[in-house]
């Protein structure tokens, strides 16, 4: 019984378990028919979407392809365009150079047919040249460089016996007006240059920030420039001049006193007659402190040492004097530097030929203090400071005024020449100086021949341009001889002047 229900049980679940599986089997065959079905929908549907998806991008393709076209073929219109017209413009270009070739040719033969006749002139005039020269020889008896000689030895001569006789002449004349000359360009020379000189030395400028600082400086009554004048010995222009005051007075001391005293009052703002007296005491002491550096360090620059004190102040003092604006002190500087150069140079005592040219124009430093020339002056200085007797004839002898004892004191004598001279070292009025420039060129000019003149290195050359077919080479040298004669003759000038005089031939041709 119980082996039956087994087999029973086991029979049960042997078809449940092949029903189970036939169900089963069934499920997946309609699933997978489902998926199937499902899956032929999706490619269908994609299908379509890439055959729509094609077509649109074909079009797309082919309007591109159409723009592009287009494009191109605009292009290539224009390129053709634009070669149409540098195709035309080349044509016009080239019938323009034909023409022009074949006038220079046309201008080329007629060159060469003129060429032609004038060389046949030219034969036919040596020709007539030749028979001239042999119809002179045979009625001269001579030949025709013998006669040349004869009238060349002939003209020298001449020449030779008026030049000895002009010399003379002009050696006389210079003796007999020398003198008188000599005091007439003095004369004149102090008339043209006294007024501007005195106006160009004497003269110092303050500026003031506003005119309202004017009538500060005048104060009530007049107090404070009264006190500022008595204070510094100087005088104060007080005049239209917008924002400025002049300073006015002969000592160059007082005068820088005065107007450094003023910057620092009108700096301040404080001015009353007390504080101006204050200002101008501390003013005083600086620059006398100022001097005593400055003379300091002229003595260490040249290395001239042993001076005395007073010399070392009065070397400061030459700091502010100028002469022909020329500061004198750096002229010493410079004199001494040259004077020692040249002594080492010929083997002569570099010291005392340097501490000669330091102390050469001491004198200048109290000229205006002291009667006399500041050679005195000077002379008088270095005797009371013990300076040597070659030292004292050096100072006495430096402008001529006396023998010279020593060759230092000769180098001395050239230094302050070479110095005084020297391009730019000192100046003279602007208006003086164009006249002088103009002068010059107008001197040149008058000469017959010369095209251009023009004056150069401030006057110190002037060049000139000579026309070639007019004036030859001999010639030139001899108008530069007239220049130069003319010149010294008409014109003052300090130094020397070089006068050039320039010829100039061109030759011009083509090459072909």
């Amino acid at each position: 019984m119980t082996t039956n229900i087994l087999l029973i049980i086991i029979a049960a679940l042997l078809v449940g378990i092949g029903v189970g599986f036939f169900i089963r089997k069934i499920i997946a065959e309609a699933r997978i028919s489902s998926a199937e079905f499902a899956a032929k929908q999706i490619l269908e549907e994609a299908k379509q979407e890439a055959s729509s998806i094609k077509r649109e991008k074909e079009l797309e393709a082919k309007e591109e392809n159409h723009r592009l076209r287009n494009e191109l073929e605009k292009e290539n219109r224009e390129r053709r365009s634009e070669l149409q017209r540098m195709e035309r413009r080349l044509l016009q270009k080239e019938e323009t150079l034909d023409r022009k070739i074949n006038n220079i040719e046309h201008k080329e033969e007629e060159l060469r047919k003129k060429e032609e006749d004038n060389r046949k002139t030219e034969e036919q005039l040596e020709i007539l040249h030749q028979k001239q020269l042999s119809e002179l020889e045979k009625i001269s008896g001579m030949t025709s460089d013998e006669a040349k000689e004869i009238l060349l030895q002939r003209v020298r001569d001449d020449i030779d016996h008026e030049m000895v006789m002009m010399v003379k002449e002009m050696e006389n004349k210079a003796k007999e007006e020398g003198e008188k000359k000599a005091r007439e360009i003095v004369t004149l020379a102090i008339q043209r240059c006294a007024a501007d000189h005195v106006s160009e030395t004497t003269v110092s400028v303050v500026s003031l920030p506003n005119d309202e600082m004017k009538g500060r400086i005048i104060g009530r009554e007049g107090r404070n420039i009264r006190a500022l004048e008595t204070l510094t010995g100087i005088d104060l222009i007080i005049d239209d001049t917008p924002e400025a005051v002049i300073i006015s007075g002969f000592d160059p001391i007082r005068r820088e006193i005065a107007r450094i005293a003023l910057e620092k009052l009108v700096s301040d703002g404080r001015i009353h007659p007390a504080r101006i007296e204050e200002i101008v005491e501390k003013t005083r002491k600086e620059i006398d402190a100022q001097i005593k550096e400055e003379g300091e360090r002229a003595a260490f620059e040249t290395k001239v040492h042993g001076l005395h004190p007073e010399m070392i102040n009065l070397l400061g003092k030459l700091r502010y004097r100028t002469s022909y604006g020329q500061n004198v002190l750096q002229h010493s500087i410079e004199v001494s530097h040259l004077a020692g150069i040249m002594a080492s140079e010929l083997g002569l005592d570099v010291t005392l030929a340097k501490r000669a040219g330091l102390l050469h124009d001491i004198g200048k430093a109290i000229d205006h203090e002291t009667e006399g020339s500041h050679v005195q002056i000077g002379s008088e200085l270095a005797k009371k400071y013990k300076e040597s007797p070659a030292i004292i004839n050096a100072v006495e002898a430096h402008h001529g005024d006396t023998d010279f004892h020593t060759m230092e004191a000769v180098l001395i004598q050239s230094a302050d020449a070479i110095s005084a001279v020297r391009p730019g070292a000192r100046r003279e009025t602007l208006e003086a100086y164009i006249k002088r420039l103009e002068k010059l060129e107008n001197i040149a000019d008058s000469f017959q021949g010369v095209e251009k003149a023009y004056a150069i290195h401030a006057g110190r050359e002037i060049r000139i341009i000579v026309k070639p077919d007019r004036i030859d080479d001999y010639s030139s040298i001899k108008v530069a001889r007239e220049i130069v004669k003319k010149v010294e003759n008409e014109l003052e000038y300090p130094g020397q002047i070089k006068v050039t005089v320039i010829r100039e031939t061109r030759a011009v041709d083509y090459a072909k």
